[in-house]
């Protein structure tokens, strides 16, 4: 027959072993499970640091073109420079050259 002590120690180990299994299971939950686990939640606060990223940068696209559009809407001088870079505009007394590129196979012009 067996002593109640070795009674007392076997059942005292399978309590400890259905206890780290419940503790086991419970951290896996808490790891796997739900309807957003800590895997699902690593993943998320990544997207969210590269969308705040990418706002920051639309930030200051945002802020440079507004700039821009200022510039355009009460600066003589921007407003010259782009009338003359992108329409082709002069003053009166100047005269203005373009230059063509040279045709596919045509031989230089000498004087």
């Amino acid at each position: 027959m067996s002593s109640p002590a070795k009674q007392a120690s076997s059942g005292s180990s399978a309590g400890q072993k259905l206890g780290w299994a419940v503790a086991a299971g419970a951290f896996l939950f808490l790891l796997l499970g739900g309807e957003y686990n800590t895997l699902d939640w690593i993943k998320i606060r990544k997207l969210e640091r590269e969308e705040q990223s990418r706002v920051a940068e639309l930030r200051h696209t945002v802020d440079s073109l507004t700039r821009v559009a200022d510039a355009l809407r009460k600066d003589r001088r921007v407003q010259e420079r782009v009338a003359r870079e992108s329409f082709g505009m002069i003053r009166k007394g100047e005269h203005l050259y373009r230059l063509l590129p040279a045709e596919e196979g045509a031989s230089p012009r000498r004087p």
